[in-house]
């Protein structure tokens, strides 16, 4: 806490609680990150509040000024935050704050943060890493040299193979969307980027080339999706724009699976005609049976993007700050305003 100014007495430390499943909780929140926690805020004790419902819970949100949430947090409806009329400001240690924010913590004007910007990064770094391993089609290569176990004369290697100057479409200036640009500067690639909600001026200043959606996918030898599933955003990647991309063209999605129309995906990689990197689906675990479980065009991984083992310590670290931040008076470095919620994830 930072020190009072001389003649004022010390600002109290806010009640806080954790809001979040017990998993989550002993993932991101490990005891190092805790103590921080107990030292710029009054940290109720464990176990984590899973459930609103209970006596305990009843009794612990009364007093709290401060929730820190996370995966798996119930929804803060109006009978929540009746039960919690000292609530003031929530601080997420995850991305997207959907699942639990609802329109009463607006109305209440309940401050809120979130790690999103931090849970960004990981996602931004498996893109950039895909990008790359298509480019010089790591992954086909690799499983054809484990299944003829002789190496091909690299100089018959098709001009079609490597990164230099390949042009990358990114379908959205996200958080994630803006980091892969960010990354990708020091590598001799093309950047164009379809967003209508930024200026194209905007666009040029973060490094990339302001399209239209149909030059997007028309123009890329790699397109990776960052838009997040929103109503107007459900089947925004057709059949007509996955037809158009280049032959053996990639479709790389970190995002929501329903963002793609996954039929129409599978019917171009059954034939061929493109590849995918996909960690997403519709739904997020394929059924058994679904052809791209052993289509060569496709790599399906589980959802791991996003932070993982060692980097939840970045999500509490940036928790931590912002609780620190609130609890002296000086409002969050990473807030989530209500008028943005409708182009966040």
């Amino acid at each position: 806490m930072p020190s009072s100014a001389p003649g004022t007495s010390a600002r109290p430390r806010p009640r806080a609680a954790l809001a979040m499943s017990r998993d989550a909780a002993a993932a991101v929140l490990d005891p190092p990150s805790l103590a921080a926690l107990g030292e710029v805020c009054d940290l109720a004790p464990l176990p984590v509040l899973d459930d609103f419902t209970t006596e305990r819970a009843r009794t612990v949100l009364a007093d709290v000024e401060l929730l820190v949430t996370g995966w798996g947090c119930p929804r803060l409806d109006k009978a929540v935050l009746d039960a919690a009329p000292r609530l003031r400001a929530v601080v997420h240690t995850a991305g997207s704050v959907r699942p639990h924010i609802t329109d009463a913590c607006w109305e209440r004007g309940i401050e809120v943060s979130s790690a999103a910007s931090a849970n960004a990064l990981p996602v931004a770094e498996y893109t950039v890493a895909m990008i790359l391993l298509a480019g010089k089609r790591v992954l086909e290569r690799a499983r054809d040299f484990r299944s003829n176990r002789r190496r091909d004369n690299w100089l018959h290697t098709p001009a079609g193979v490597g990164n230099y100057q390949r042009t990358v479409g990114i379908l959205s200036a996200s958080l994630v969307g803006r980091r892969v640009i960010d990354l990708l500067r020091p590598y001799d690639l093309r950047i164009l980027l379809h967003d209508p909600y930024v200026p194209d001026d905007e666009v040029t200043a973060l490094g990339a080339r302001p399209v239209g959606l149909p030059e997007l996918f028309a123009q890329s030898d790699i397109v990776s999706v960052h838009t997040p599933l929103l109503p107007s955003t459900r089947g925004l990647v057709s059949r007509e724009l996955l037809t158009a991309m280049r032959p053996d063209s990639v479709l790389i999605n970190t995002a929501r699976g329903a963002v793609v129309d996954q039929d129409a995906l599978t019917d171009l990689l059954l034939e061929g005609r493109i590849r995918a990197v996909l960690d997403v689906t519709d739904p997020e675990v394929l059924p058994p049976g679904h052809p791209l479980w052993d289509c060569d065009n496709a790599l399906l991984t589980p959802h791991l993007a996003g932070s993982q083992g060692n980097e939840w310590r970045r999500l509490a670290e940036l928790a931590v700050g912002e609780a620190g931040r609130w609890a002296a008076g000086d409002g969050f470095a990473h807030p989530v305003r209500r008028e943005r919620l409708a182009f966040l994830a």
